[in-house]
């Protein structure tokens, strides 16, 4: 690990509980002007789950104690009831459609994450993955924290134990296989990230406004190399928030992801020739293996500061 990764591990590295929710509200309260807060879900299908995380929000984090001035729930086209769950616990709901409606909207988590800059307009903007089991309202105020006490720090990821069942440590497969050798080869001053494929992280309405976003899976990965190149490793941070608990996908939905991330990296790293945008996965049927090929996400939306409809609602 290169020597300014170990100084930036003890530097910009904390727990959750290095900034209680009082020292938190007090420096809300002393900045000048107070920053706002706000809070994005993006969900698809997650009425299990859900309704549980905005409450815990609304509860601890808006009524108890006014650290969240915003909690949207941006909704990716669910066949469930994961809009109606989401209002009822107390969520603003967001249809992805309904943002930018001039621009048809692509499949994809990043899509959604992009879009809700225009949703939302809080200084600092949380984003908290709907599917989370066992919340903790230590997954935003942990990641929050930093951006109201340290005014050098602009991105902050969680980092957290992810149990695979029962056996602890064994989650992030993409992150151990694709993601970590990526960023350790290629881009060794994030090799410090726990979680840096995490969907837990919080920075200022001012980077993200300026980040180009992957629309797919790759958005992860995307936006902490971006931000890195463009505010510098010591305005990045990450803060212990316990453990996570979710819903984990199959060894073939992580091949899609894994290629998704892979594709990601590499048009950072050369805007020249690129590998061919598909993956072939296999599947056994009744006559033996049958080949199933899947378009790999490749397109980005571009900064939202250059979206006119955007500039236009900040100009105002």
């Amino acid at each position: 690990m290169l020597e300014e990764v170990e100084r930036w591990l003890a530097r910009r590295s904390w727990s959750a509980a290095d900034r209680p929710l009082d020292l938190l509200l007090s420096a809300k309260r002393a900045a000048r002007p107070a920053p706002t807060v706000s809070v994005v879900l993006p969900a698809l299908n997650e009425e299990e789950t859900v309704g549980g995380i905005v409450s815990v929000i609304r509860r601890e984090l808006m009524e108890a104690a006014p650290l969240v001035d915003e909690l949207v729930v941006v909704d990716s086209g669910s066949t469930d009831r994961t809009a109606e769950a989401a209002a009822a616990a107390g969520a603003r709901v967001v249809h992805r459609d309904a943002i930018l409606p001039r621009i048809p909207a692509l499949p994809g988590k990043g899509e959604v994450l992009w879009r809700s800059l225009l949703a939302t307009s809080g200084d600092i903007v949380c984003f908290v993955d709907a599917d989370l089991r066992d919340f903790s309202a230590d997954f935003v105020s942990g990641i929050v924290g930093p951006l109201l006490t340290e005014p050098d720090v602009q991105f902050v990821k969680a980092m957290y134990d992810r149990p695979l069942g029962e056996t602890r440590g064994q989650g992030g497969r993409v992150t151990e296989l694709v993601a970590r050798p990526l960023l350790n080869l290629h881009w060794p001053q994030l090799a410090g990230f726990v979680q840096p494929l995490g969907g837990e992280y919080a920075a200022r309405r001012s980077l993200l406004e300026r980040l180009p976003f992957p629309v797919g899976y790759g958005v992860e990965l995307g936006l902490l190399v971006d931000a890195l190149h463009t505010v510098g490793l010591d305005a990045l941070a990450q803060v212990d928030v316990g453990e996570r608990k979710h819903r984990h996908q199959d060894g073939q939905a992580l091949g899609r992801m894994a290629a998704a991330i892979y594709r990601t990296a590499q048009l950072r790293l050369s805007r020249g020739h690129l590998v061919r945008p598909s993956l072939t996965q296999f599947e056994r049927g009744e006559s033996g293996f049958t080949p199933r090929t899947y378009a790999v996400d490749t397109e980005e939306r571009p900064p939202m500061r250059e979206i006119g409809e955007y500039a236009a609602r900040h100009a105002a």
